[in-house]
């Protein structure tokens, strides 16, 4: 769903930049209350992941494919302030480097792709959770739902963008039909990679899941050939923090190898917004990206022959790139929270 150059009239972009510079100021301020010693380290790791997912395209319809968009996830994992901030790094490396999603458009992007995935999604999901037995089933649960929502949500929320600045006389019953009907499908994809991401770090640190704080993991034990629930028991301080890194490292591991060897497996055919753009006649306005010429442009390296290496370079790069941002940024910010906490005083 990544919107490139001359789909949208440049004041509806400038509209859009001016409430996506908003969502990130207030998501800067909030992000400051979400990061934490635990949520803090997996950030940058939690955008990484994302960028690399987004490289796994999988088929939804005949010519057509999908990919992550990632606000649900993000917003489970480390916060909603914070995911909203994990998506727009992934969107603002994807178009300088990578040509990916217009640069005039960032703002669209951003106030599509992060700010209403994830906020409908984290309603969505907080919603369920309010009604569903409290548990890690019901988390799980909740993700799938509420990630499901987000992605035909974003296409409503282009659809509307579209309404207002579109650059060709489209249908917007037509578009809105076909880019809701696509990314319901797509939106499939989008909820079982997200609750079987959200599954398994609750599985192994339900702690570092922020939707699921205050869930812990318990242990089963087999007495008299049954399987019952063990006393729960939090992570020791002492191995919290060697627990973190591996968890740390292996999702870092997990992104290189989706980027770097899966992504070269992943379907070839438009996403939906590129399927819809084309059969409506929406792409007759795009414009050549500013970054065409970078040496990444089309996740890919220059001057590599061999697609397969140049394809995985590309995507470990970008992987590189992603993390190292992603994590000085939500350094800073957790950097910020400290500075604001006023000292304690001990006069009497």
């Amino acid at each position: 769903m990544h919107v490139p150059d001359g789909f949208i009239d440049a004041p509806t972009s400038a509209v859009t930049a001016v409430v996506a510079a908003g969502a990130l100021a207030v998501s800067l301020r909030g992000a400051r209350r979400e990061l934490d010693e635990k949520t803090a380290p997996l950030a940058g790791l939690v955008a990484a992941f994302i960028f690399a997912v987004q490289m796994l395209n999988f088929p939804v319809a005949a010519g057509t494919s999908g990919h992550l968009l990632g606000g649900a996830l993000a917003a489970i994992l480390v916060g909603p302030y914070t995911g909203v901030l994990c998506v727009s790094v992934v969107l603002l490396m994807q178009g300088v480097l990578f040509a990916d999603g217009g640069l005039t458009a960032l703002g669209v992007n951003i106030t599509d792709m992060a700010l209403v995935t994830t906020v409908v999604s984290y309603a969505v999901f907080r919603g369920l959770l309010a009604v569903l037995p409290w548990g890690r089933r019901s988390v799980t649960v909740a993700s799938f739902l509420a990630a499901l929502v987000s992605v035909p949500a974003a296409a409503c929320a282009f659809t509307l963008i579209y309404a207002v600045g579109g650059t060709t006389d489209v249908s917007i019953g037509k578009v809105a039909t076909a880019m809701i009907g696509v990314h319901v499908l797509i939106g499939v994809g989008e909820a079982v990679i997200t609750a079987l991401t959200v599954g398994a770090v609750i599985a192994v640190r339900p702690d570092l899941v922020h939707g699921a704080r205050g869930l812990r993991q318990r242990l089963r034990l087999r007495v008299d050939g049954e399987l019952v629930d063990a006393p729960a028991s939090p992570v020791s301080p002492a191995t919290a923090p060697a627990s973190r890194r591996k968890v740390w490292v292996t999702g870092l591991v997990a992104s290189l190898v989706l980027a770097g060897f899966v992504s070269f497996y992943a379907s070839a055919s438009p996403d939906g917004l590129e399927k819809v753009a084309h059969d409506k006649g929406i792409d007759t306005r795009a414009k050549e990206h500013a970054s065409a010429g970078s040496p990444l442009a089309d996740y890919g390296v220059k001057d590599v022959s061999d697609a397969r290496l140049s394809g995985g370079l590309a995507g470990v790069i970008g992987v590189g790139v992603t993390v190292v941002a992603g994590s000085a940024v939500f350094w800073a910010v957790r950097r910020r929270r400290d500075t604001d906490v006023p000292p304690v005083s001990h006069g009497l």
